[in-house]
């Protein structure tokens, strides 16, 4: 019970503050959706620009989360030197990621035609997707400096960063959308402007916490300095496949926004209101995957497979129920919840059915998302990598096609074949996660492999 309620205790901040990035995107949607022109349209856009972005995006988003096992694991060493290059090489690699992941974006805008959108999803989309790719510099710069702070254990100053950038943001959104005075509405556009602010906003607090304040300072020290590319080489090879996991599910999904785009604009705006919902308590299970991958970062590094185990039956069990209440709040409240997102009842009629099967997945996609947290912790991406391709898109996009647009379940179809291939990854990665425990060996995990 000691190793729950540290988790607990842990997984808490990082929660809030996951949820609190998540309610960012939630102000978004419900304050599009409550718009008085153009509502479904705008939520279809938003759709499909979020799913762009964070298909892309989500690779260097998790490659940065590596960082906080690795800082635990330092940190349990008692390489405190060790940390502050691990910040140092971070923030490096932030940079190079952003440059990357904004030139991909860029592409896939110029190439918008091929996903087969309507002339309007396109004037709509477009502009918000450019303004919010901005925002991925402050991101993951932000991210790199959370990571270091969360693998300290420190985890309440990223949640009550995040959670003041949620206030800006919302107030942003109140003005910027519908207008205010003599600023001009602005609409979906004005609500990635108000994005783009909160997330600078993030960055240059977060960097000048971490840098001005003296509890840190034993960790810039200039001992035990690598060679430049050792630890940015380290933290690639790491973090690259593990942000491929990410992207194959997030591609996954987006590509469950255009096939409902196929299927009618409500539809897509009805899966856009579903997955938004899905999707806080998701983040509230990688919250707890980020805890649970940092205990069992620090057994790494404390050489005790006993806690590794302990970190990991912990993270699961708490998950277990958290995913299972939220489910029931999902299936029994299904009603209320969507109509605050929107009032227009088509799309209702449909986003009921869909939260349906959002509520019917939540289990699964919790545990595998904490899995695939305490297999960063143990740095063993390979397989886990491949055992997400498999998942989805051997999986789950071939079902929801064959389901969802050759068959006639429609838009539920292709929530049907989400499930599946959440349920697959959930098992396979928990076996992975088992298996690994049991035969790694600590000798081998150092800086220079």
């Amino acid at each position: 019970m000691s190793k729950v309620r540290s988790t607990i205790r842990l997984a808490i901040p990082i929660v809030i503050g996951q949820l609190g990035v998540m309610l960012m995107g939630l102000a978004d949607t419900v304050q599009v959706g409550q718009m008085k022109h153009l509502a479904a349209e705008s939520l279809g856009a938003a759709g499909m620009a979020g799913s762009i972005f964070f298909t892309i995006a989500v690779v260097g988003l998790i490659c940065l989360q590596i960082i906080s096992p690795m800082v635990s694991k330092a940190k349990a060493e008692d390489d405190f030197s060790e940390c502050g290059n691990l910040l140092r090489a971070a923030i490096r690699v932030s940079i190079l990621l952003a440059i990357l992941t904004v030139a991909i974006i860029g592409i896939c805008a110029w190439q918008y035609d091929l996903l087969g959108q309507t002339e309007l999803n396109k004037q709509l989309t477009l502009p918000y997707l450019a303004v919010i790719a901005l925002s991925i510099f402050p991101m993951f710069i932000f991210g790199a400096f959370k990571g270091f702070t969360d693998g300290l254990e420190d985890t309440k100053v990223g949640m009550i960063i995040t959670l003041i950038a949620l206030i800006l943001n919302i107030l942003l959104n109140f003005v910027l959308i519908e207008g205010w005075e003599f600023i001009p509405a602005m609409g979906l556009f004005g609500s990635g402007i108000a994005t783009l602010s909160a997330r600078i906003f993030m960055a240059i607090v977060m960097a000048l916490y971490v840098l001005t304040y003296k509890k840190y300072k034993p960790y810039f020290s200039k001992k035990h300095q690598h060679q430049t590319y050792v630890l940015e080489k380290k933290i690639l090879q790491i973090g690259i496949p593990s942000g491929f996991q990410g992207f194959f599910e997030i591609a996954t999904f987006g590509m469950a926004v255009v096939m409902m785009g196929w299927i009618s604009t409500t539809a897509q705006a009805a899966h856009i209101v579903a997955i938004n919902m899905a999707s806080l308590t998701y983040m509230a299970a990688t919250g707890i995957a980020s805890a649970g991958g940092i205990h069992v970062g620090t057994a790494l590094g404390d050489r005790s497979r006993k806690d590794i185990f302990s970190s990991a039956n912990a993270a699961l069990k708490i998950t277990i129920v958290f995913m299972g209440i939220c489910a029931s709040i999902m299936y029994f409240g299904k009603y209320w919840l969507i109509r605050g997102y929107t009032q227009e009842q088509s799309v209702i009629d449909i986003a009921m059915n869909l939260v349906t099967w959002g509520a019917i997945f939540q289990l699964f996609d919790g545990i595998q998302a904490v899995s695939l947290g305490l297999l960063r912790g143990l740095q063993d991406v390979k397989i886990p990598t491949a055992i997400t391709i498999f998942s989805y898109w051997v999986v789950g996009l071939p079902l929801s096609y064959y389901w969802g647009i050759q068959q006639t379940f429609g838009s539920v179809g292709i929530w049907m074949g989400l499930t599946a291939s959440l349920i697959s990854s959930a098992f396979f990665l928990t076996w992975r996660f088992y298996a690994r425990a049991k035969t790694i060996k600590f000798e081998e995990l150092t800086i220079e492999d």
